[in-house]
């Protein structure tokens, strides 16, 4: 979701996209601005390290983070909670490190640190450096004796790998236990990739090494960042400290054209997660990825594969890197009704803009003798560049007139994917089908309201300003039956277009429960001194009703099954979201009052809601989701090496190479039954008689 941007007009406040220089300058990297948390996978050279950051110059920046921050002003006692408790995760991401004791003894020492820090005092976190090389030490110790002679694969083995479910160990014998599950699940990772069992155990033996050497080498001095970084993060999910080294990175990547395997990826307690795919990249285009897939293993060509858990994602990303045209094996572990462990193998390549364009497509029904013509717009994302050569406003705007031409009976805005972009691209697309009217408005900490309208509406205040975008020609308005596809990865840009048809009554909301919930605007500001930068929340985004999509996000009006198991998606399954905020109302009236199209009512929302909860009840396609959804949060995290080598060997006999013909098409298929449900319920609109007057 691109949406936050250096500068504080909401202009280039943008749902964090920013154009990339070169030949593809129109593209700009989804989520850009999450470079601690989400990071995307670019042919990129590693850069030297600069200065580290001092316990000295800790005060400026806390204080910097609570001068720009939107709500977090003041030091509290529970941001200073919330701080203790994300430098605990960062230092033992799998809770294989440290006893539930240990925490007790951590907890008051890093809460020292909080405090003492403010006045340059950081003497504090010798106490916690020494603590964790004790853990790690013990921990090589503990595998080393679990892979002496005597060890014994045993398939009947079964881990949790939902750390945040999974309570600390409170004693040497359950460390000792969760450490030979954790080494198993490891071994036989690779095992499946073809590695006999001695070489297994070597390899698991120098990784423990490696841990410890990393431990170690992550020296008070260094621990300083991590405080750093723990301090903005307990303030909301989406402000962060970059160090220099990852500001630097940030800086290169603005510069280059958007070549790599096409993946924006977060590290999630010990485990390298996809968090989106970006579209036209190499990593789609196998459709075999999904967002939250976990990535276990890296291989580069004629290599064998590496094992990456509980790896520093810096260090993954650099084995994920390389030159376009070359190839990279991603080792994936799903859960979904099977654990599956499977290996997809990408090519780096740049991204195909033609993949991240607006596109339509036809579909046509037949009730009663008579034949309905309705049209598709896939929107993945608001692109567009400054010098106007590209822009999703202009190109869903000659879609919707070719579909004019065509007769359409209606349209479907898919915005399931659309995990943002450009706001001002957003902006201006409402205007296509609601004409005159305000769409959106941000709020900064000082309670100015800054409203985003097509064509002028109202007069301004003290308090709220009011920016303006050139009125849509009536005669490019798309007034017919609107549904707007919806899922929870659709984030930012697509909350907001989406909240504003709601607010308007202009179109029917179809899809999962609720979007992504990201309401907030972030601004990133370089640090002096090479200290590298701070992303920042400054401003809530609310819609025209009034409401912010913050946390709550956009729920929608005809329900369907989350799509693949997408539970923990979403702002609220974030650590410490800002709440949901409201404002007075700026809901104009487009085009004075008189509107060109129909706005919808209650009970016709709620009608085709039943309609269409009966279809799906119907749809083996959706029974199938249904049942894929509630038998992986049976698992709730669980993962039996049995069922890993079991789905192995059935996918090894039923596995036959598919053309990227076929790959592509199985990707579409993932969609299919979602946007086929969204034609049906604008099938259902067109044709339901309308209810008799009282």
């Amino acid at each position: 979701m691109c949406d936050r941007k250096a500068e504080n007009t909401p202009r280039n406040n943008q749902p964090e996209r920013r154009a990339a220089s070169g030949s593809k300058g129109w593209l700009c990297f989804r989520k850009l601005m999450l470079l601690l948390v989400l990071l995307l996978i670019l042919v990129l050279p590693a850069p030297a390290v600069t200065k580290n950051l001092t316990c000295g110059r800790l005060p400026m920046l806390m204080e910097r983070f609570l001068a720009n921050h939107y709500a977090m002003k003041n030091m509290t006692g529970e941001i200073m909670t919330h701080a203790v408790e994300q430098m605990i995760r960062s230092l033992d991401p799998s809770k294989i490190l440290l006893y539930e004791s240990d925490l007790e003894k951590l907890k008051p020492d890093l809460q020292k640190v909080f405090i003492s820090m403010q006045s340059g005092d950081c003497t504090s976190l010798q106490l916690v450096y020494d603590m964790i090389v004790l853990r790690a030490r013990e921990n090589e110790a503990i595998v080393k004796k679990i892979l002496g002679p005597d060890y014994r694969l045993d398939e009947t083995v079964e881990l949790n790998i939902n750390v945040d479910k999974r309570p600390y160990v409170k004693t040497a014998a359950e460390k000792r236990e969760l450490l030979s599950k954790v080494v198993q699940f490891q071994i036989e990772n690779a095992l499946l990739a073809g590695v006999d069992l001695t070489e297994a155990k070597k390899q698991q033996i120098h990784r423990y090494e490696l841990q410890t050497m990393r431990v170690v080498e992550r020296n008070p001095e260094k621990l300083i960042t991590g405080i750093a970084e723990a301090f903005a993060l307990a303030l909301d999910p989406h402000t962060s400290y970059l160090s220099p080294e990852n500001y630097e990175n940030l800086m290169i990547q603005m510069q280059l054209s958007l070549e790599g395997i096409g993946a924006v990826l977060s590290s999630d307690n010990g485990f390298t997660v996809i968090e989106e795919l970006i579209a036209g990249g190499g990593a789609e285009r196998t459709g075999l990825l999904k967002p939250k897939d976990k990535i276990i293993a890296v291989a580069q060509a004629g290599e064998k594969p590496v094992d990456v858990i509980d790896m520093d994602l810096q260090d993954i990303i650099k084995m994920i890197r390389g030159k376009k045209g070359t190839q990279v094996t991603l080792t994936i572990l799903r859960q979904a009704e099977q654990t599956q462990r499977f290996d997809a193998v990408i090519t780096r390549d740049k991204i195909d803009i033609k993949e991240q364009e607006a596109k339509l497509s036809y579909e046509t029904r037949r009730v009663d003798g008579k034949q309905y013509n309705f049209g598709v717009i896939d929107l993945p994302s608001f692109y567009g560049d400054e010098k106007g050569n590209k822009s999703s406003y202009e190109d869903v705007k000659n879609l919707l007139a070719q579909a004019r031409q065509q007769h359409v009976d209606g349209i479907v805005l898919d915005l399931s994917r659309n995990g943002g972009g450009l706001l001002t691209e957003a902006v201006r697309l409402a205007g296509l089908f609601l004409g005159k009217g305000e769409i959106v408005a941000t709020k900064d900490s000082g309670g100015q309201v800054t409203i985003l309208a097509n064509g002028s509406t109202g007069t301004e205040s003290d308090m709220r300003r009011v920016m303006t975008f050139p009125a849509e020609d009536p005669r490019a308005l798309y007034t017919g039956p609107l549904v707007v596809l919806t899922s929870r990865l659709s984030a930012s840009a697509s909350e907001i277009l989406a909240g504003a048809f709601k607010d308007y009554h202009r179109a029917v909301i179809v899809g999962a429960d609720h979007t992504f919930g990201k309401g907030s605007v972030q601004v990133l500001t370089p640090l002096p001194g090479d200290l590298g930068a701070m992303k920042v929340t400054t401003a809530l985004y609310f819609l025209p009703g009034g409401k912010s999509t913050q946390k709550t996000g956009v729920e929608a009006d005809v329900e369907l099954p989350i799509w693949f198991s997408l539970e923990d998606i979403g702002e609220k399954a974030m650590y410490y979201p800002l709440p949901a905020q409201s404002i007075t109302p700026f809901l104009g009236a487009p085009e004075n009052a008189l509107p060109r199209w129909k706005p919808l009512e209650k009970p016709l929302l709620a009608e085709l809601a039943t309609r269409s909860k009966a279809r799906v009840a119907q749809n083996t396609k959706f029974a199938e989701i249904i049942k894929s959804n509630k038998e992986a949060a049976g698992k709730k995290g669980i993962i039996r090496l049995v069922d890993l080598r079991k789905e192995m060997k059935k996918e090894s006999g039923d596995k036959k190479k598919e053309t990227p013909t076929e790959l592509k098409k199985k990707a579409r298929d993932q969609y299919a039954p979602f946007v086929n449900e969204g034609v049906n319920v604008l099938l259902d609109m067109v044709t339901m008689k309308p209810a008799p007057s009282s």
